[in-house]
């Protein structure tokens, strides 16, 4: 019997050190949902010309249906962006919503359907397009609607300006004027910034940052929480093409890859092109097999797995303009782990 208790005694201590091991997989899930959530993008709704940035009305329709019944918790980004600073947790499956550039069919579209629902947004407002009155946009009269409504308002500059180009004066008039336009017009400022085409290097976080903005958002996709930075967020954009219901459970269920030590610092690509891209995978969350890294301008790119430490190679240059970097890693639960950058040369 001695030899059997033996064997049964080491089965036992092995299957017990599964369990503790996918016991501790879980826990470790639920404490980095706990710290994270997932932001989405929206533009302009049933304006089919502009397929690029169009959410059609019956994808938003799909959309909140889905919002509102399929397990999530959609807050305010204010109060998301302001929980995840403190440390206080989330609710697994947060969601926030934004909208960017205050065209005319947030308004007539999207609003009324979005505030029946219960859904909070967040609404990022050029003021020189407001002020233009161009039909293609909000008035000042629907700002304050929406802003007496429930929903937030947001920052976006005067002119929806390309920020690395501009040159650190213009950068501060064009925040400081857009201040001066909230405070006339709605009597408060904004206390939330999206980057114009989602375009941001290490110069202009730092004048987004002395402006006193709480956080600020870019246009890659990701997880808000993969690190510990305020001023350049990811959201998940959606628009026709990348806008179906499939598209949405993929952001909205995604989890944080957390890192650390990436390179390069700066997102504004300079004379190293392609520059050396890594990462060091912040918390244990098992095997990296599964990571894959893809470039819009390049596809697939080769990674190494330094464990913890990822490096991810490419030989193609950057082309002028924006690139995006997305790497994510399926989990045993079937939902992805997602890690992005956007990335700009002159």
């Amino acid at each position: 019997m001695g030899y059997w208790q033996d064997i049964f005694k080491r089965a036992h201590l092995i299957i017990l050190a599964m369990l503790l091991s996918v016991a501790g997989s879980i826990v470790g899930t639920a404490v980095q949902a706990a710290s994270s959530a997932v932001i989405i993008m929206y533009h302009r709704f049933g304006e089919s010309d502009y397929p690029a940035t169009n959410t059609t009305v019956e994808q938003l329709d799909t959309h909140i249906q889905e919002l509102t019944t399929g397990g999530y918790t959609v807050l305010p980004v204010a109060q998301i962006v302001t929980r995840l600073a403190a440390g206080t947790d989330l609710p697994d499956r947060t969601v926030g919503i934004t909208i960017d550039d205050a065209y005319r069919s947030v308004f007539t579209v999207a609003w009324p359907k979005f505030k029946s629902a219960g859904l909070p947004i967040t609404v990022f407002v050029a003021t020189g397009h407001v002020d233009q009155g161009s039909s293609r946009h909000l008035t000042w009269d629907q700002v304050r609607e929406m802003r007496d409504g429930g929903a937030t308002i947001g920052h976006h500059t005067v002119s929806h300006l390309h920020m690395v180009k501009a040159s650190p004066e213009r950068l501060a008039r064009e925040i400081d004027d857009a201040f001066e336009r909230f405070d006339a017009k709605i009597g408060q400022r904004p206390g939330l910034f999206a980057y114009p085409y989602g375009e941001a290097n290490l110069a202009t976080m730092a004048t987004v940052k002395k402006a006193g903005f709480v956080a600020a958002f870019g246009q890659h996709s990701g997880v808000v929480g993969n690190t510990d930075g305020q001023y350049y967020l990811p959201r998940f954009a959606m628009n026709e093409t990348y806008g179906d219901l499939a598209r949405l459970r993929l952001a909205a269920n995604a989890l944080p890859l957390v890192v650390t030590d990436v390179t390069p610092p700066d997102h504004q690509i300079g004379d190293d092109n392609p520059p050396a891209m890594g990462f060091t995978i912040a918390r244990q969350i098992g095997s990296l097999s599964n990571l894959a890294c893809f470039l819009s301008h390049a596809g697939r790119a080769r990674v190494e797995r330094l464990e913890p430490r990822i490096e991810v190679r490419i030989d193609k240059p950057f082309p002028q303009g924006r690139t995006r970097l997305n790497c994510t890693l399926r989990t045993a639960s079937g939902r992805w782990r997602w890690y992005g950058r956007q990335f700009y040369r002159p």
